[in-house]
């Protein structure tokens, strides 16, 4: 049960990036499911109740931060989402590093979608509407995929994984 409950936040994120490479889009289902996640496997280790609210507490700034960027057309309401539900398994002790690493990795991600969308997209993957997709300059860039990896970098320096791997 313990190594189901480790695999889950890691799992989640893997599907929350392919999501967003796939289709540009985070759905509220995989958001919700997370961050249900998050109170089942907080409640299975025994995180103390103020870390927990603190956690939601976290989750909460975030999600209202967030939601100012997206009203700004900044990113997109899944990438707000994500944060908010991505921050809730962090806490506040790890939003900070969550976030340079995100920026970082969406740079780098941004940088190489952006190189690719200069070559021409070739004729056998032209039938794959998801890498059209990626390649049209007209559409932003799936930053889905650089929040899950950082969300990855720091999640083993949560209390939760702590609880779980130790």
């Amino acid at each position: 049960m313990s190594t189901l409950a480790l695999l889950f936040f890691p799992f989640a994120m893997a599907l929350a990036a392919t999501s967003d490479l796939l289709t540009m889009r985070i759905s509220n289902k995989l958001v919700l499911v997370l961050a249900a996640g998050f109170v089942i496997v907080a409640l299975l280790v025994g995180l103390p109740l103020q870390q927990f609210l603190m956690h939601l507490a976290c989750a909460a700034v975030v999600l209202v931060v967030a939601f100012g960027m997206f009203a700004m057309r900044w990113i997109g309401g899944g990438d707000a989402k994500l944060a908010a539900a991505t921050t809730l398994w962090l806490g506040f002790g790890l939003t900070l590093p969550y976030l340079a690493y995100t920026a970082i990795l969406g740079g780098v991600l941004t940088l190489i979608i952006l190189f690719i969308r200069r070559l021409p997209l070739e004729l056998y993957t032209a039938s794959m509407p998801w890498l059209e997709r990626l390649h049209d300059r007209k559409q932003g860039v799936p930053y889905g995929i650089a929040m899950a990896f950082a969300g990855l970098l720091t999640y083993s320096n949560t209390p939760i994984f702590e609880r779980l791997a130790g």
